[in-house]
């Protein structure tokens, strides 16, 4: 199977997809930013998450009315399997590593080898990730996992676009510019987008952040080889202005430390 007969694929959506399929992504809701209205076509698709989508500094908790961070992982768990309903896919299709969401990047190596069990597990001949686009430690550390993780079960590998900083200070729905191939952008019916919108109604908890993305278009394309110890752009990286204890220099140095750990050159 070649890079091609998937974009190729993506962009006819004709049928479901003939391949296992592996997506992994670093919280409840990726999925459906990322490729929400290609999931009906995708029904026979496992989905990991890497995080339990609950922030330890119970900030997201208190805010939300939770009591503890428990309770609201569950409820990110129940509104995940409501947008998955709509797309055809059961609740049993998805899984997850169950780590604190904003901590992925203190489990670089932990991460990798679950994420290659997975893999080989599912048997999965295209796993569709993340990019390393400085958008959420969490994501970037995913998309580390997931590179990693293929140099020991191969697998071809696709990633959806995100968010990164941009010069309205969040720039979403597409790649960085000048990273990687141009990959394949899907316009969206006004049934498929629609399917979107509720699908994304669904996470109630996430709602304020989630109006910031389109359910117009979505774009794929085939990851490139990140060098994780480079920055993914020049200047601040989004996450870099928020309180999540986790800064582009001390990613890039945790990257280098799992690489020695795993036994991988970077």
């Amino acid at each position: 199977m070649s890079h091609g007969d998937f974009t190729a694929w993506l962009a006819s959506r004709r049928g479901a997809a003939p391949w296992r399929v592996l997506v992994v992504c670093a919280h409840p809701d990726d999925e459906v930013i990322g490729l929400g209205a290609q999931l009906p076509f995708l029904s026979q698709a496992r989905i990991l998450h890497v995080t339990d989508g609950a922030p330890r500094d119970g900030r997201d908790v208190a805010a939300h009315g939770f009591p503890d961070c428990a309770a609201y992982a569950a409820a990110r768990r129940r509104e995940l399997a409501a947008a998955l309903a709509l797309a055809g896919i059961g609740a049993g299709a998805a899984s997850t590593l169950g780590l604190p969401d904003q901590e992925a990047s203190l489990h670089l190596p932990e991460i990798t080898r679950r994420i290659a069990a997975a893999i080989a597990e599912a048997g999965a001949e295209i796993v569709v990730t993340q990019a390393y686009e400085g958008g959420h430690p969490d994501h970037d550390a995913t998309a580390f996992a997931v590179q990693a993780a293929l140099r020991r079960v191969p697998a071809a590998l696709f990633e959806m676009a995100g968010y990164h900083a941009g010069p309205q200070g969040i720039a979403v729905g597409d790649f960085l510019p000048g990273t990687g191939e141009a990959g394949v952008t899907l316009a969206l019916s006004p049934g498929q987008a629609a399917l979107k919108r509720r699908m994304l109604d669904c996470f109630a908890t996430q709602r304020q952040v989630l109006a910031a993305f389109p359910v117009g278009v979505e774009r794929l394309r085939p990851a490139p080889r990140y060098d994780f110890t480079r920055p993914p752009h020049p200047g601040r990286l989004f996450y870099e202005n928020f309180p999540w204890g986790m800064s582009g220099e001390r990613f890039r140095r945790l990257a280098a430390e799992a690489h020695g750990a795993l036994g991988l050159a970077p």
